[in-house]
């Protein structure tokens, strides 16, 4: 059974997409919808295997991928792979900033290093694919870009450093909205609360143990899951959001909304999953 998407086939057809992060979790599921859409997804990511993997996935659903290996925090590799792509496929209409990550722990445990890392990974690698895909393709012919963030309200405890990078990126998105506009470029963020991928088994178990600590404080009382974060990404870069920009779409169950309050269980809320390729993290198995 192919992809489930609720958007039309071949509305992204003859158009070209960037998805960083996209050999695993939220990344791999995008690439997957844009893919049976009519897309040509470039997948970028660190790890040359799981590109591949999902690169095989998509083909054998007779979809359109290539991979290019690629660190986003590495500049100059991020300036051949944009290279790459355009030599193969002569535009970039799209660009899904979706790679990043952090781990769990106290700010006053941060080392500077450690700190850096996660802002180099979650806002500035972002902004050298943003801004290289604006001056050698976008300038001239527009575009969409989705950005990544998290649904935090402000403040992320226990994943300071993320927190700061994310609320950074929120910004970034807002200016380059503003600033790309003339060119035809719109610019939004997704802002996924607990999003059930494969990124949950990369947390200790303290980490484990607060996104569990978490769920109580979800109206909707459940965990999203990737199709319901990818869903929201195709709709941002397809031309039903031709007078959206520089928003943040929120997709979280209502969570940064109660803020501190705590929800009776339920099980009201249907979960959407149009993919047909699930990876349920480990710790939710069972």
């Amino acid at each position: 059974m192919p992809y489930q998407s609720i958007y039309r086939p071949g509305l992204f057809a003859g158009k070209t997409v960037i998805v960083t992060g996209g050999g695993s979790g939220i990344g791999r599921c995008t690439a997957h919808e844009l893919a049976s859409l009519g897309a040509h997804v470039a997948l970028v990511g660190r790890k040359p295997d799981r590109l591949e993997a999902v690169q095989s996935e998509v083909l054998a659903d007779g979809g359109e991928a290539s991979t290019h290996v690629c660190d986003i925090r590495d500049e100059p590799a991020v300036i051949r792979a944009i290279g790459d792509v355009l030599a193969a496929q002569g535009r970039i209409d799209g660009l899904v900033n979706n790679a990043g990550g952090q781990y769990h722990g106290q700010m006053r445990d941060f080392t500077t290093s450690g700190f850096e890392a996660v802002v180099r990974t979650n806002l500035t690698g972002g902004f050298i694919f943003m801004r290289e895909v604006y001056n050698r393709w976008m300038a001239q012919h527009g575009g969409a870009i989705v950005n990544m963030v998290a649904a935090i309200s402000g403040s992320l405890p226990g994943y300071a450093h993320s927190g700061a990078a994310r609320c950074a990126m929120l910004s970034l998105t807002e200016t380059a909205a503003c600033e790309w506009a003339a060119s035809g470029v719109r610019v939004n963020a997704v802002a996924p609360g607990l999003v059930a991928s494969s990124g949950f088994d990369n947390y200790s178990d303290a980490g484990a143990a607060a996104i569990r600590a978490r769920l109580a404080g979800i109206p909707l009382q459940r965990y999203g899951n990737v199709a319901e974060v990818s869903s929201a990404i195709v709709y941002l870069l397809s031309p039903a959001a031709a007078f959206v920009s520089g928003a943040c779409l929120r997709i979280d169950g209502a969570a940064a909304t109660a803020r501190s309050w705590t929800f009776a269980p339920h099980d009201k809320s249907v979960a959407f999953d149009g993919f047909h390729l699930p990876s349920l993290p480990v710790m939710l198995r069972g």
